[in-house]
């Protein structure tokens, strides 16, 4: 069995905070809570970084930010910023990428790692018309796809 790296953006990792009554976040958040699961128990890898940390200085809720610093905690590697990740958010940017999802898929990419999770369609997209050599998806569909093939 692959033990993934996996990097969740911040939408991701609010997911399981927000109203469970529509039918796609409940689903979401259930996908995120397997794959925190499957981290906890050590199969796969949550991976942080010093950007994850600082779009969460931004918040203003201060228990929902409470409550996805404790969902992170189980991240047992954090990747920082270096002069390539930089220079290729600049370039998803220039692409007309927003600043955090550039710096986000950024670091994702050029530090190896097996998979970039979000649950915002417009990243979505934008990274499908991107040359990436990491997985870009919605937690939903790439949790789905990875059982199917671990049977």
């Amino acid at each position: 069995m692959k033990k993934y790296r996996i990097y969740m953006d911040v939408c991701c990792l609010n997911r399981p905070f927000d109203d469970l009554s529509q039918n796609r976040i409940y689903l979401e958040t259930e996908a995120i809570l397997a794959i925190v699961s499957r981290c906890e128990r050590g199969e796969w890898v949550l991976v942080s970084s010093g950007v994850i940390e600082y779009e969460l200085s931004n918040m203003q809720d201060d228990e929902r930010l409470r409550n996805v610093q404790t969902l992170l905690e189980i991240a047992h590697e954090r990747i920082n910023l270096t002069q390539q990740a930089e220079k290729l958010a600049a370039e998803f940017m220039h692409n007309g990428m927003k600043s955090f999802d550039s710096f986000h898929l950024a670091l994702a990419e050029t530090n190896g790692l097996d998979v970039f999770l979000t649950t915002d369609d417009r990243l979505l997209k934008a990274a499908a018309k991107t040359d990436l050599h990491i997985t870009v998806s919605n937690p939903v569909t790439w949790i789905m796809e990875v059982e199917k093939n671990e049977q």
